[in-house]
């Protein structure tokens, strides 16, 4: 059994929840490069070019990405050989996104009451997700999601007869309907399967692939080619001013369901798409 402190932990949220939010991934940049030669929309290109250019300013003088500093999402695999001692694990995460939002100068965005409407004023509590994994250590994935993009999120259970061919319009209807409204160009998160709440998760997991990572199970991944094919067609374009770069990728992730369902859910991540991770 491998003892870590939560200290270690809450330090760890502090840095990833700057570091999320001024560097975004190779893997996204290298996106807006290669889709830029391909868009046929001068508009389209010039968004790209702009996005090429905020990417970097933001790397280059630690500021964020985008005024919506997000909803601190965190992914905790947790090795079922760890054992925490110090504290308390989600007061831990808590801890880290007090200070890196502090010491960030990152905007605070969360309100205590989903009615009531009040500012916590540090940007907690964050959505924790905690996966009992093998091993003996804690990785931990960091992905601050605005609120733009999170509001175009959208579940059906659709019917096992629906196929295929049903989850492919309800995907692609639910970028439509979201237009330019999560900041394209976008990567779609898909979870098929499991129940209600597993869908929903899966898509959301699914945003933390690198662009370009297909999935293992050849199947889904010609269905992501298909769907960002698609997708592209819409003609949204890069900040909805038209083109053909409305979503940089799509990714599929599925779980097993009941014999009478077919869950599909879509989380779509604007083009600021933030995470790091580390493995403690």
């Amino acid at each position: 059994m491998r003892e870590v402190h939560v200290e270690r932990i809450t330090e760890a949220v502090r840095r990833l929840s700057v570091e999320a939010n001024t560097r975004l991934g190779d893997d996204v940049v290298a996106a807006f490069e290669r889709f830029r030669e391909g868009e046929q929309s001068p508009t389209g290109r010039d968004v790209l070019a702009q996005l090429l250019e905020n990417a970097r300013i933001a790397r280059d003088e630690g500021l964020p990405l985008c005024q919506d500093t997000g909803f601190a999402v965190v992914f905790v695999d947790l090795g079922q050989d760890v054992r925490l001692v110090g504290g308390d694990l989600y007061e831990a995460v808590n801890e880290g996104v007090r200070q890196g939002y502090r010491e960030g100068y990152l905007r605070k965005s969360i309100v205590a009451d989903p009615l009531r409407r009040k500012n916590t004023g540090d940007n907690t509590p964050a959505v924790v997700h905690v996966r009992l994994v093998p091993g003996d250590r804690v990785r931990i994935t960091f992905a601050p999601k605005g609120g733009g993009s999170e509001n175009m999120s959208g579940i059906a259970m659709l019917k096992p007869a629906d196929g295929a061919e049903g989850v492919k319009r309800f995907v692609v209807d639910r970028v439509r309907q979201a237009g330019p409204n999560p900041c394209p160009p976008t990567i779609v998160g898909v979870g098929i399967g499991g129940t209600f709440e597993i869908a929903a998760l899966l898509a959301k997991r699914a945003l933390l692939r690198p662009v370009g990572d297909r999935n293992p199970d050849p199947f889904y991944a010609d269905l992501e080619e298909e769907l960002l094919a698609e997708v592209n067609r819409l003609g949204i374009g890069p900040a909805g001013l038209g083109g053909t770069t409305t979503s940089l990728d799509v990714h599929i992730e599925v779980h097993p369901c009941h014999i009478a369902s077919l869950p599909v859910a879509v989380n779509i991540q604007c083009h600021s798409a933030r995470h790091k991770e580390v493995e403690l």
